[in-house]
C-alpha cells in the first residue's frame, strides 16, 4: 500500500429541497386549501477518525465529495426526504487544515472522533406553511437553502509512542524489523525508507507500544535537502525518541550533531522529548572499537550511550524496555520520587 500523508480535497454539503405549491382538490370534499409539503434538508459533510487506516491514499483517486440534495416537497403535505450525508473516513491522527495549509481547523487524535465539516442547506417551506386567515390560498413556496462548499487539506501525523530518528542508513529499518513484526524495506544504501513505517512492539502482555520509523535526515533537511523534514510530523506525537547513530562511520559525534540540529530547526518541541541515544551496528565493531565509539559519542552528546545491534538483536530488548518506561513516565503512569529515587505505579495504568 502506498503511503500518502497530505492531500487536498473539495467538499460541498447538499442543497435543501424546494417547498411545493399544491392545493387539495378532491371530489366531494368541500374545503380544499394549500397542501404543499416542505423540502428536505441537504446532506452534511462529516469527517471521522477510524482505526485500521494509516494512510490517506484513498483520497488520491477521489478529491471531490458532495452530499446529496434534499428531496423536494410534494402535494398532500408530503415533505421531501433529507439528503444523504458524506463521511470522510481518515486515520487517527489526521488534522484538517484550511486552504492556506496552515490554519488547523480540527485534530482527530482519538479513535471514533466525528466532526461535521459543512452543514447541509435547510429545506424550503411549502405553500401550506404560509396559509393564514388573510392569505388562505398562498401560491408561493420557498426554495431550499444552498449548501456550503470549501477546499481543505488533510494532513496525517501518525500516532506512535516511540519514534526512531537518525541519518540515512543508520539502521532504523533493521531496528524496527528486529523490534516488531513490521517488514520495512532494508538495503545497504541511503534513503531506503521513503515513507514512515509503523511497528507494534510486543515485549510482554503489559509491555506493548507502537514504534515509528521515519526516513533519514541529512544536513540541510530543514531547508528542503534530501527528503526534507516533512515526515518529522509523524514523530511529533511520540512520547520518546530513539536516536540511532551508525557505529561504523568515521565521526559519530558529527552524525549526532547533524540530526540534533535538524530537530531543533524543525521545532514543535521535538528537542524537549526524552531521547535515548544508541550506537547501532555494534555487531560490525570489535570490543575496543565499541568502547571508543561510545566514548566519542557520549562526549559529543553529553548523555549516556547505549550499544545495540538491530541486525543481531543485541541489547534491543533492554533498549525497548527503557523506552517503554519513559513512555509510561511521560503519560503519568509511573511517578518518580526524586528524593527517594523510587518508582511508584499509578492506579489505573496501561493494560493490554
Amino acid at each position: 500500500m502506498k503511503f500518502l500523508d497530505q492531500v487536498k480535497v473539495y467538499i460541498r454539503s447538499g442543497n435543501g429541497g424546494g417547498g411545493a405549491v399544491s392545493f387539495r382538490r378532491e371530489k366531494y370534499i368541500e374545503y380544499g386549501g394549500p397542501d404543499g409539503g416542505d423540502g428536505g434538508k441537504g446532506g452534511d459533510v462529516w469527517i471521522e477518525a477510524v482505526e485500521g487506516l494509516n494512510t490517506l491514499i484513498d483520497y488520491r483517486y477521489q478529491q471531490h465529495f458532495k452530499a446529496e440534495t434534499g428531496g423536494h416537497g410534494m402535494g398532500r403535505n408530503r415533505h421531501g426526504a433529507a439528503g444523504a450525508d458524506v463521511v470522510l473516513k481518515v486515520p487517527v491522527g489526521t488534522q484538517v487544515l484550511g486552504e492556506d495549509k496552515e490554519t488547523i481547523l480540527y485534530d482527530l487524535d482519538q479513535p471514533g472522533m466525528r466532526i461535521r465539516l459543512l452543514k447541509g442547506g435547510n429545506g424550503g417551506f411549502g405553500n401550506a406553511y404560509f396559509k393564514g386567515p388573510i392569505n388562505q390560498a398562498p401560491k408561493h413556496a420557498n426554495p431550499g437553502q444552498e449548501g456550503e462548499e470549501r477546499a481543505i487539506w488533510l494532513r496525517l501525523k501518525l500516532i506512535a509512542d516511540v519514534g526512531l530518528v537518525g541519518l540515512p542508513n543508520a539502521g532504523k529499518s533493521t531496528f524496527l524489523a528486529a523490534a516488531s513484526a513490521a517488514k520495512p524495506k532494508i538495503a545497504d544504501y541511503p534513503f531506503t525508507t521513503l515513507a514512515p513505517n509503523l511497528g507494534v512492539v510486543d515485549l510482554s502482555a503489559g509491555e506493548r507500544f507502537v514504534l515509528a520509523d521515519i526516513p533519514g535526515l541529512i544536513e540541510g533537511a530543514s531547508e528542503g535537502a534530501g527528503i526534507g523534514t516533512r515526515f518529522l510530523g509523524h514523530v511529533e506525537r511520540t512520547a520518546v525518541l530513539i536516536h540511532l547513530v551508525d557505529g561504523t562511520q568515521e565521526d559519530v559525534g558529527q552524525a549526532w550533531r547533524i540530526v540534533r540540529h535538524e530537530l531543533e530547526a524543525y521545532g514543535e518541541e521535538l528537542t524537549d522529548k526524552p531521547e535515548i541515544l544508541a550506537l547501532n551496528k555494534i555487531d560490525a565493531l570489535s570490543e575496543e572499537e565499541r568502547q571508543a565509539k561510545a566514548a566519542e559519542l557520549a562526549q559529543a552528546a553529553g548523555v549516556p550511550v547505549r550499544l545495540v545491534s538491530g541486525f543481531t538483536g543485541e541489547n534491543v530488548t533492554e533498549l525497548l524496555r527503557e523506552a517503554w518506561a519513559l513512555v509510561r513516565r511521560r503519560r503519568g503512569e509511573i511517578v518518580v520520587d526524586e528524593d527517594e529515587e523510587t518508582v511508584q505505579e499509578t492506579p489505573g495504568g496501561w493494560t493490554p
